[in-house]
C-alpha cells in the first residue's frame, strides 16, 4: 500500500511539473480566445518555432537555457503578429469556425515549413546532465525543476502585466467587450496584435522549456495541442487563472493515469476530460457562465 501511495505521489509531482510548463501555451490559447473570439490552434506551430529558435541558439551558439527562453518567446511572438495580420485580420467578421479552420491551416503550414528546413529527426538541447534530487521517497529532476521555475516566473510577469498596468487593463477591456473598448478610445486592432504576440510568445517559450526537458521535432506542438486545448476547456475558456488550473489538472491526470493505462494512451485523458466538461460543465472550473 505504501509503495502505491509513493508511486501516486511521484506521478502527481511529475504532473505538477508538466502542468506548470503546459500552463504557458494554455494561457496563450485562452488569452487569444478571450480577445479574438475563436480557438486559435496555430499555437501548435508557434510552439514548435519557439522550440527550434531556442535549439539553434543553444546548440550552435552555446546560449544557456535562461537566455534562449526569451528568444523563443520573441521568435514565436513576431511570427504570431505576422499570422495575425496576414491571416486573421483579413477574415475579421467571419464565423468562429472559419477562423478556427484557418488557424489549423496556419499550424500545418508552419509545421511543414519546419519539416522542410530541419527534417523529422529528433533533436536535443545541449544541457549539462545532473542527478535527480531525492527528498524522502520522491525524486525531483533538476531540469524539470528549472523549467517549472522559469514557467512560473513568466506566468507571474504576465499576471502582473494584466493586473497592474494600463496596457493590461486595455487588454481586459477588449476581451470583455471590444466594441465598447473601441468607443472608449482603445485601439482594439493594436491590442489584438499585442495579444497575438504575447499568446504565441508564451507558446514559443514553452516550446523551449519542453524541448529542454525532452527532445524536439517539427510536430512537438501538434502532439501537445490537445492537452493545451483540454487545459483551456477544463479551466474555462477565456479565464487565465482557469488555464493554469486546467493545465495542472491535465498534467496530474495524465501522469497518474499511467498507473492503469500504458503511457502511450495517457493523451486519451485529455479527450475524456474535454468530453466530460463540455457535457456537464461547459464553462469549465473558473469560466464565467455565458447567457
Amino acid at each position: 500500500m505504501l509503495d502505491v501511495l509513493t508511486q501516486v505521489a511521484q506521478l502527481a509531482l511529475n504532473g505538477i511539473m508538466t502542468g506548470a510548463v503546459l500552463a504557458m501555451p494554455a494561457i496563450g490559447f485562452t488569452l487569444l480566445y478571450a480577445v479574438l473570439g475563436f480557438p486559435n490552434f496555430a499555437v501548435s506551430g508557434h510552439l514548435a518555432v519557439g522550440a527550434f529558435a531556442g535549439w539553434i541558439l543553444n546548440t550552435h551558439y552555446g546560449w544557456p537555457l535562461w537566455a534562449v527562453v526569451p528568444f523563443g518567446f520573441i521568435a514565436a511572438g513576431v511570427l504570431g503578429v505576422a499570422t495575425q495580420r496576414v491571416v486573421v485580420e483579413p477574415l475579421r467578421g467571419a464565423a468562429s469556425i472559419t477562423l478556427a479552420i484557418a488557424s489549423v491551416a496556419v499550424a500545418l503550414l508552419i509545421e511543414n515549413a519546419l519539416r522542410f528546413g530541419f527534417g523529422n529527426t529528433l533533436r536535443s538541447y545541449d544541457l549539462p546532465l545532473a542527478r535527480d534530487v531525492t527528498i524522502g521517497a520522491l525524486r525531483f529532476g533538476p531540469q524539470q525543476m528549472q523549467t517549472a521555475a522559469v514557467a512560473i516566473v513568466v506566468m507571474l510577469l504576465l499576471f502582473a502585466l494584466l493586473r497592474y498596468t494600463r496596457l493590461g487593463r486595455a487588454i481586459r477591456a477588449t476581451a470583455d467587450n471590444a466594441s465598447l473598448a473601441a468607443v472608449k478610445g482603445i485601439d482594439t486592432v493594436a491590442i489584438a496584435r499585442l495579444v497575438a504576440f504575447v499568446g504565441m510568445g508564451l507558446a514559443g517559450a514553452s516550446g523551449v522549456l519542453l524541448g529542454a526537458d525532452t527532445a524536439i521535432d517539427p510536430l512537438i506542438g501538434f502532439r501537445l495541442v490537445l492537452a493545451v486545448f483540454a487545459a483551456a476547456v477544463v479551466g474555462g475558456l477565456g479565464s487565465i487563472p482557469g488555464a493554469v488550473l486546467g493545465a495542472l489538472v491535465i498534467g496530474i491526470a495524465e501522469e497518474v493515469s499511467t498507473i492503469v493505462l500504458p503511457s502511450d494512451y495517457k493523451s486519451a485523458v485529455g479527450f475524456l476530460l474535454i468530453l466530460l466538461f463540455l457535457t456537464f460543465r461547459p464553462r469549465g472550473l473558473l469560466g464565467e457562465r455565458r447567457n
